[in-house]
């Protein structure tokens, strides 16, 4: 199956979450607790949680902004609330080039130079 035949699920647990994210769920759910406006996930009767890719995307957008760009919780909610636009066009920048560079790396484990 080629990855344009892929179906995409509509919710994915915390435990799938996390492993995209490479954080522990303890921290997804306290940062669900700090930007209550931004992850919203769906809870069953028993309290667990399912992420739709919209809860996961501002996830990463949160990831982006306090574990790679080094913003505190604070600094990061003033950032969403007052520029959202720029914020998510440069974490998608940044995600683009992560992609590209792993490609190149790829491909320079391919063809070593002698």
């Amino acid at each position: 199956m080629t990855e344009a035949n892929t179906i995409e699920k509509k919710y994915y647990g915390i435990s799938e979450v996390s492993n995209m994210l490479g954080v522990n769920t303890s921290l997804l759910r306290f940062w669900e607790k700090e930007f209550p406006n931004y992850i919203k996930p769906k809870k069953n009767k028993k309290g667990n949680r399912y992420y739709t890719l919209k809860d996961i995307e501002q996830l990463k957008l949160i990831y982006y902004l306090v574990k790679e760009r080094g913003f505190t919780l604070e600094g990061a909610k003033k950032k969403l609330r007052n520029n959202p636009e720029d914020t998510i066009k440069n974490a998608a920048i940044v995600a683009e080039l992560k992609k590209m560079r792993r490609v190149l790396s790829d491909l320079r484990d391919e063809f070593p130079v002698k």
